[in-house]
């Protein structure tokens, strides 16, 4: 067999592999209406990251780099660079506060490797129990939730880059804790359908096994109704719980406006397991000027039936913007996003990124 044909032959592989997952998403059954709330370590939707915030997480066709690791690793294939390094912080609903951190390097023909890092901080919280529900004893406590991850991910082709993510899930509430693992798979396809500039992305993510809470905290004191046994302790049984799996699908269309200016519009629907179907969208504009490029962003989000059923979307629109700066042998980005919340603060995020 020619080379050229082996390469069409494999080439024909890929686009059928991703026609067989696009449609297993289209046809799938929802019932997500029916366990609205039943998820457990939800922190894993937590998106993070001010680029692709910016753009209303709508980037699954088109993020890059060590940008990727979270939104779809395929994307982390298609690094410009040799390493890259990120930073992120962001002030989350309820005083929360996510911070993420983020490598990843190309390691020649076998591919790119990354790991990355998202814990929660929730500040102190009292300390009440049955005996104490005013904390008269002045103790608190501070959950610890965070989930590691390792990525590889290659480009198969010009065109097409495959990519895989193992997550280790830890969560602890005080005396108790829960632990898991998660598995992200993604794909991008470039100039979909023989057009210069149309990208398509799919990721499928957060899938694993249930997780359960366990520890001494579960214990209690069982009540003697008489004669002259001494106190006993029993432990609580708890329930366990699925994550929140989901599977992205979406489409980027990137356009030269000239030799320094550029227009990307990207699209995305989100089936969610464990929650109401989702659609995201955004747009960024870039300007090239000698060694910095500018980006501006905007995106925004739509959940039909919550809307219809709830009569609001927590989360509204998403503004951003970008400075990248280029130096001999140093690419240095700064990106800031804003959204929207209902209830809430608006989330504000703040990304540093290096590249060498």
């Amino acid at each position: 067999m020619q080379k050229g044909e082996h390469d069409m032959k494999n080439k024909n592989m890929y686009i059928l592999m991703i026609i067989c997952v696009a449609l297993a998403v289209t046809f799938s059954s929802v019932v997500a209406q029916n366990r609205v709330g039943t998820a457990g370590a939800s922190e894993l939707l937590i998106p993070v990251g001010a680029r692709d915030m910016g753009i209303g997480g709508s980037g699954v066709a088109s993020t890059r780099g060590v940008d990727a690791l979270f939104w779809n690793p395929a994307g982390v294939g298609r690094m410009s660079t040799s390493a890259e390094a990120m930073f992120s912080t962001m002030s989350y609903i309820a005083d929360i506060g996510v911070n993420y951190g983020a490598v990843a390097a190309k390691f020649g023909d076998f591919g790119v490797l990354g790991i990355s890092l998202k814990s929660l901080d929730f500040g102190s919280i009292p300390l009440t129990t049955e005996d104490d529900p005013e904390n008269s004893s002045g103790r608190f406590y501070s959950p610890a939730f965070f989930n590691l991850g390792i990525t590889y991910s290659r480009a198969l082709t010009d065109a097409i880059a495959v990519g895989g993510t193992v997550r280790v899930i830890s969560e602890q509430i005080d005396r108790v804790s829960a632990s898991g693992f998660a598995l992200d798979v993604g794909v991008q396809y470039s100039r979909l359908v023989g057009v210069q500039g149309l990208n398509l992305g799919i990721a499928v993510k957060n899938i694993g096994p249930q997780m359960k809470f366990d520890g001494p905290g579960l214990l209690r004191n069982a009540l003697v109704s008489g004669g002259s046994r001494p106190e006993q302790r029993y432990k609580s049984d708890a329930g366990s719980f699925e994550l929140p799996s989901l599977v992205e699908v979406g489409l980027a269309y990137d356009s030269k406006m000239g030799d320094n200016m550029g227009l990307m519009v990207t699209g995305s629907f989100i089936n969610n397991a464990l929650y109401y179907d989702e659609y995201r969208f955004g747009g960024e504009f870039m300007l090239g000027l000698e060694s910095v490029t500018l980006f501006g962003r905007i995106g925004g989000s739509a959940i039909p039936e919550a809307e219809k059923t709830l009569k609001e979307n927590i989360f509204g629109i998403s503004f951003g913007a970008g400075l990248n700066y280029k130096a001999p042998g140093i690419e240095m980005t700064v990106d800031y996003a804003y959204r929207a919340v209902e209830l809430f603060k608006a989330n504000n995020v703040l990304t540093l990124k290096f590249g060498f």
